[in-house]
């Protein structure tokens, strides 16, 4: 799912300008979180310009991307032709809301971006296939704008949301506190909450 214009690079690649930004300060924080070696499954991966750049900063680690929009799955292919890197694997569909995920078990998992754009039943999804894929003690990073405590953190995203729920209804910012809530009921605690530019949060829940 999207909300923002895409730009089209050869190959058949598509290119987020937000993606492009917002790129190298996720990997930032993530390089300090991530295992020492082990697979990380990244859903709802995009365009591809998160993993590639991902797999470039952190060749400790395998990467697994995933996407359900079959566009993106071509274009992560895509970057993954151009890029040739040795530790990111072929893109699979996942769509979170299916019981069985194409990936068993994980090291770590990150998801960017998708929980506002997306129902909420997707996160509660989310959470409870992470929950099941994660080895015991591994880390789940999310990834964007949340609301705190009901409350939007700056003005910019309570106009982000109103634009989103006037897209889709069942689309918002959500409030990090019921994503916390549906988390601990699937077995997470959670951890760090990382302030990113533009008003956006990496948070951080562990599986117990």
């Amino acid at each position: 799912m999207r909300c923002e214009d895409l730009d089209k690079a050869e190959n058949g690649r598509l290119v987020s300008p937000s993606a492009e930004r917002n790129k190298a300060p996720i990997a930032d924080v993530l390089d300090g979180l991530l295992p020492s070696s082990g697979q990380v499954l990244e859903i709802s991966s995009g365009t591809g310009q998160h993993v590639v750049h991902f797999a470039r900063r952190m060749p400790r680690l395998v990467w697994q991307p995933t996407e359900r929009d079959a566009e993106s799955l071509r274009s992560i292919a895509a970057w993954l032709e151009v890029e040739a890197l040795p530790n990111v694997r072929a893109p699979l569909f996942l769509d979170v809301c299916d019981d069985v995920w194409p990936v068993t078990h994980t090291d770590a998992a990150i998801c960017l971006n998708m929980i506002h754009i997306a129902p909420w039943p997707a996160t509660e999804a989310l959470l409870r296939g992470a929950g099941k894929t994660l080895r015991p003690s591994g880390l789940l990073f999310l990834y964007g704008p949340f609301r705190r405590q009901g409350a939007h953190t700056a003005e910019s995203n309570a106009e982000f949301d109103r634009q989103l729920r006037a897209r889709d209804p069942q689309w918002g910012v959500r409030n990090l506190e019921d994503v916390a809530t549906v988390a601990t009921s699937e077995g997470f605690e959670l951890g760090e909450i990382h302030q990113l530019p533009a008003n956006n949060l990496g948070v951080v829940f562990r599986k117990l």
